[in-house]
């Protein structure tokens, strides 16, 4: 997966927006206020690139026994976070299948008047 696909790939998605929260390197999607997806720009440049996803504690575990490119999540917790390696080896379908969970994580944590008025979002 290339940076313009997973950026447009997070964007796409009802009630997203973009943020630096912590420096100009570390891009962040939020819903809802909430952080489902992280990823450093200057990694991407080194041709290095990963990203930090959200996973059901028992799904990260399983995810990554499978997955060489899937570890805990890098200065995240490493219960709730994965590291994704955007190498080349995991499907772009697959990853993309990886942030709907984050995504979907994230949503399902907000409040219900939240939840409401990001579904009532036109898209």
């Amino acid at each position: 997966m290339n940076l313009e696909t997973f950026y447009e790939y997070c964007l796409s998605k009802k009630g997203v927006s973009e943020h630096f929260p912590f420096d100009e390197d570390t891009l962040v999607f939020k819903v809802g206020g909430k952080m489902f997806a992280l990823s450093s720009l200057s990694q991407w440049e080194k041709n290095e690139q990963s990203v930090n996803l959200k996973c059901d504690p028992d799904r990260a575990e399983e995810l990554r026994a499978e997955y060489d490119e899937i570890k805990p999540g890098f200065h995240m917790s490493k219960v709730h976070w994965n590291t994704v390696a955007l190498n080349g080896n995991l499907p772009d379908k697959f990853v993309k299948e990886l942030i709907d969970h984050s995504y979907e994580l994230v949503f399902k944590s907000l409040t219900k008047k939240i939840q409401n008025e990001i579904t009532e979002l036109e898209n």
